[in-house]
């Protein structure tokens, strides 16, 4: 039976999707269909299918005779950031922080923006982003009783989306130089890469919208979907998370603090490790491209090695504040209590990474991209594009390969049929690509969102994903105005029409369940 790059691809991803709909059980759902993938693979026979997976599992960690410096480096670094959060909130600094935050955030809405604008200035990459914001925030959420799903929501809805359209951050820089091969391939000379990113800016409908609905979500109190009972459980009990999903990741009630806590003690750490990763991937970019310019700079940086850098940086801070305090008691507890809190984000990456590279190998991205063909309407080709690159990044988990494979589709496409449309098609990619992400159980930014706001990972899948299909929806009526028309001031008003609409009748739909 040939399953490669054919229909029968599709047999793991899904798989995996629908078990974890009908089971809440991230990993087994997600080594039954990594079996599954290996065992068509290698022609049903076990012995070799396990083989594979072992491969995999151990290239995680080591592969071709050295240290894997990307996998591997991400789970230490989840490990410095656990080990480091765990430390704070022994020095005391993370009550301290809650308690000067509750003189000055007021409301539950101010906390919420409170995380928002967090994440909109931590933009560099998507991993920073995911885990400092919710390690920064979840003292000042957990206070006004912002339910972890919730939480884990707004860190992830402003993590990719502020990254696809931040030049200046490490997606910025990998999707620029793919643009720019496009347009060399292609002869255009109308615009450089650079540029050409600037201007899809307004068409990558799906990270705008995702972005503005989060900030109406939070200031007009709508929740919907799974998210109001985890919310209302929240306001009315105190439990953060649904108790019948087991101990709340990220706990510190085994951690006993020092009453003496200040500001700085969680502010340096936070800072230290800021600053560390961010001068690291300026160092270890300039150091590859001796440029003067942010974007090649931020396109080179070792991304997982500066983030190991300022983790240990901000960890050796976290220890000096505890150390200072005369704090000499209870450190192997403490530091064990911050490994075990990422131990779940860390076990789920593994299981994602490896299912990640059996549907690489099965090639359902491959068989994805070729069901567009020359049959389908010019006009509905950033549509298609765009529910193609969703579908595609919510089955293979990644929207950075999902980038490498459709946007270069794309622009062939574009070129062939109407070259007007290259851009329009390349924004289609983008957005779908992030519909996918937010989506998508096994993404690695869905996980580490979860992990950061100290969310159960399934229970942030679930209550995010009505508010990423309303995004979906919006955008793509707005792909196909662009698409009709050409016109993108139009499509963005239509787009950011129906926005408000939507947002008006949830919010009027939402008084009236109050009343």
């Amino acid at each position: 039976m040939d399953v490669i790059g054919t229909g029968w691809s599709l047999v793991p991803p899904l798989l995996a999707l629908i078990l974890v709909l009908l089971t809440k059980k991230v990993l087994i759902s997600l080594g039954v269909s990594i079996l599954v993938g290996a065992l068509m693979l290698n022609g049903f026979n076990p012995v070799d299918s396990l083989a594979q997976i072992w491969g995999i599992v151990s290239s995680i960690f080591y592969v071709e005779g050295a240290v894997n410096d990307w996998e591997f480096y991400i789970i230490l670094f989840l490990l410095l950031l656990g080990m480091m959060a765990a430390l704070i909130t022994k020095s005391g600094g993370s009550y301290a922080f809650a308690e000067w935050a509750m003189k000055r955030i007021k409301t539950r809405v101010g906390a919420q923006l409170f995380t928002i604008f967090l994440g909109f200035i931590i933009f560099i990459d998507d991993y920073f982003n995911s885990l400092t914001v919710g390690n920064i925030s979840r003292p000042v959420s957990d206070k006004y009783r912002i339910s972890r799903a919730k939480l884990a929501y707004l860190v992830d809805s402003t993590a990719a989306p502020m990254c696809v359209i931040a030049p200046i951050s490490s997606w910025g820089a990998y999707i620029i130089s793919i643009i720019g091969g496009i347009l060399v391939a292609h002869g255009l000379t109308q615009y450089q890469a650079f540029e050409a990113f600037m201007l899809i800016i307004p068409m990558n409908y799906y990270a705008l919208i995702a972005i503005l609905f989060m900030i109406a979500v939070a200031v007009f109190k709508i929740d919907f979907g799974p998210m109001r009972k985890h919310e209302k459980r929240a306001l009315e009990t105190g439990e953060l998370a649904d108790p019948k999903s087991g101990a709340m990741p990220g706990t510190d009630g085994q951690i006993e603090r020092h009453q003496n806590g200040k500001v700085y003690d969680l502010v340096i750490p936070i800072l230290g490790l800021v600053i560390g990763t961010v001068v690291s991937m300026i160092v270890t970019g300039y150091g590859e491209v001796q440029s003067s310019s942010l974007i090649d700079i931020f396109g080179e940086a070792n991304i997982t090695g500066s983030l190991i850098i300022g983790g240990l940086i901000g960890f050796g801070f976290a220890l000096l504040s505890n150390l200072i305090k005369k704090e000499n008691s209870g450190y192997m507890s403490t530091l064990g209590a911050g490994i075990k809190s990422m131990l779940p984000a860390i076990f789920i990456l593994i299981f994602a990474w490896t299912i990640i590279e059996i549907i690489s190998e099965i090639e359902t991205g491959v068989y994805l991209a070729d069901l567009v063909d020359g049959t389908i309407p010019p006009m509905l080709l950033p549509a298609i594009i765009f529910l193609i690159a969703g579908f595609t990044a919510l089955s293979t988990g990644t929207s950075w390969g999902t980038f490498g494979l459709l946007l270069p589709i794309a622009g062939d496409m574009a070129a062939a049929v109407d070259i007007s449309l290259m851009l329009p098609m390349l924004a289609a990619v983008l957005a779908g690509a992030i519909f996918g992400d937010h989506s998508s159980p096994i993404s690695d930014t869905t996980i580490l969102s979860a992990a950061g706001a100290g969310s159960h990972h399934i229970d942030h899948v679930m209550t995010q994903l009505p508010y990423a299909i309303v995004s979906a929806g919006i955008a793509l009526i707005g792909f196909i105005v662009l698409g009709a028309t050409g016109h993108i001031l139009l499509s963005l008003g239509v787009v950011i029409g129906i926005l408000a609409l939507t947002v008006l009748i949830l919010n009027q739909l939402t008084k009236l369940r109050k009343a």
